[in-house]
């Protein structure tokens, strides 16, 4: 059974940090690009980062670049999402994902491009 499970959301104040992690069971998830999106009440779902699949190769959302840092675990079938310099428009319900591009190297932040989903954990900005 395929799944992915996030932890590491919580409350925290304008310019903190937090790390997020995506534990995935039930398949190699190592073949697969890894992304983190997020969604806000009554908006879109929206892509932060990811990671391909071979050599670790990042993309990140421009409200994220230069705050956030996505890495991953091969070997404990995780990735994470380092978050530091929190704003007031971060909060969100952040999921993590999987998918698969032909081209390992490559991943991309079209959320029809992962077809596997954690439930998500919810990150809080408040003073």
């Amino acid at each position: 059974q395929v799944q992915l499970v996030e932890s590491g959301g919580g409350l925290v104040q304008p310019g903190g940090s937090l790390s997020l992690s995506c534990t995935t069971s039930g398949f190699r998830s190592d073949f697969y690009a890894i992304g983190w999106f997020r969604q806000a009440p009554g908006k879109e779902r929206e892509g932060v980062s990811c990671i391909s699949s071979s050599d670790g190769i990042t993309t990140y959302a421009a409200s994220t670049k230069g705050r956030f840092t996505i890495s991953r675990d091969k070997a404990k079938n995780a990735g994470y999402l380092r978050m530091n310099n929190l704003k007031p428009e971060d909060p969100a319900v952040y999921f993590c994902a999987t998918g698969y591009y032909t081209d390992s190297q490559r991943c991309d932040l079209a959320v029809n491009k992962y077809a596997n989903w954690g439930q998500g954990t919810q990150v809080t900005v408040s003073s």
